[in-house]
């Protein structure tokens, strides 16, 4: 299997300032080769792929060797590839009828990733590895950078990247042929209901809470957009003042994601099969503003939900619960989620009714009472299991 593992840069000074120029010139080429092929079909009708635009690399290189011509052409190929790919999702978003979203220049700041397809060309991971205490990364036109290692790299590394978060600096790998770490068989089932005031309630009754990191951080965040909004555009203390707000984002999407990985692995641990909502988070969380004609009703509070459900972070727990029930050998089921909140557990009788409040569930039929998240949870683990006795018996 595939996995990725992302670690902390401990780059110098100088370092720091030659990964921000490679990020730049790489920005500088992208954009010149969105400006190509904009250009090429505008003027004469002639379209641009990455063939072409790749084997001109050689004569910009060589005829800017302090500029493009310091990196790694096989970096330069990868960030030429990604134009390709942005181009080859236009034209299947509107072959399917989607909305377009052109390909875009990059401004500064909007691009903040460059990676090396090949580990050994341009690119090495663990360069020095007679250093008996730290860990290296050799990038071309920049050096041996240190890596704050914090567990071990299994498999074979294959591509090499590097990421601005901020003010802080990432290498990211990604690794082939990485051994499952299958985790002893347990027997249990369990259905997940996600929400707001409990991120994960299991079918089991257990409530796992929420911490709302976001909301904890909304003084300092409120502060610093304040800050940011008296400072004069293009000056560099809005830029100071830009970082300090970035900075504010970055840990409460730090502590989301240690949440979300606490949590999975707890779950992956204890159960054998796992059940939950497939949530369509991104339609959940429009806005319910609507048009100048038909103006939205709400708003306000559907605004205020749309930042609780975000803050909550239901993406991001459930990609990473995907990712440990794969490596662990966990089966992960996902279901419908449309009318589990207003089904009896018990006598399967749904109606609105059925959910007094947001915590409550009295059965308008049976008489049934029990914590509606619960009650939901265990309907969602049934679907689960039904699906997968209908995949079996198939």
């Amino acid at each position: 299997m595939r996995r990725s593992y992302k670690f902390l840069l401990r780059p110098t000074g100088k370092q720091a300032a030659t990964l921000a120029q490679c990020l730049e010139d790489h920005r500088v080429l992208y954009n010149a080769a969105l400006e190509h092929r904009r250009t090429a079909y505008h003027k004469a009708g002639v379209t641009v792929h990455y063939g072409d635009q790749s084997g001109e690399l050689k004569h910009i290189r060589s005829d800017d060797p302090a500029g493009q011509g310091r990196w790694s052409f096989s970096s330069q190929q990868a960030t030429l590839r990604r134009l390709e790919k942005a181009f080859a999702a236009f034209f299947r978003r509107v072959k399917a009828g989607q909305k377009p979203g052109f390909p875009r220049f990059k401004g500064r700041g909007w691009f903040d990733t460059v990676e090396w397809p090949k580990d050994g060309d341009g690119c090495r991971w663990d360069s020095q590895p007679e250093h008996p205490t730290a860990t290296f990364v050799r990038l071309q036109g920049v050096g041996h950078v240190r890596v704050h290692q914090h567990r071990p790299v299994l498999g074979r590394v294959k591509t090499i990247g590097i990421k601005r978060e901020g003010n802080r600096w990432y290498v990211i790998l990604s690794c082939d042929d990485v051994p499952a770490q299958a985790l002893p068989a347990t027997g249990a089932v369990v259905g997940l209901d996600v929400g707001v005031a409990s991120l994960v309630t299991t079918s089991d009754g257990e409530h796992l809470a929420n911490p709302r990191h976001l909301q904890a951080s909304a003084g300092r965040l409120a502060a610093a957009q304040r800050d940011l909004a008296r400072k004069k555009r293009g000056s560099k203390r809005r830029r100071k003042a830009v970082a300090r707000v970035a900075v504010v984002h970055a840990k409460v999407r730090r502590q989301r994601l240690d949440g979300a990985h606490k949590v999975a692995l707890a779950l992956v641990r204890d159960y054998g099969v796992i059940v939950h909502e497939d949530l369509r988070i991104a339609n959940m969380t429009r806005s319910a503003a609507g048009t100048i004609q038909a103006p939205g009703r709400n708003v306000a509070q559907k605004s205020g939900l749309n930042r609780s459900i975000l803050d909550a972070g239901w993406g991001v727990f459930l990609t990473v619960l995907a990712h440990k029930a794969e490596s662990a050998g966990r089966e992960l089921i996902a279901v419908n989620p449309a009318n589990t909140s207003r089904t009896c557990a018990r006598c399967g009788h749904c109606a609105k009714e059925n959910r007094v409040t947001q915590a409550e569930f009295i059965c308008m039929a049976c008489g049934h009472t029990a914590h509606a998240d619960v009650n939901a949870a265990v309907n969602i683990l049934r679907a689960g299991l039904v699906l997968r006795d209908a995949a079996e018996a198939a």
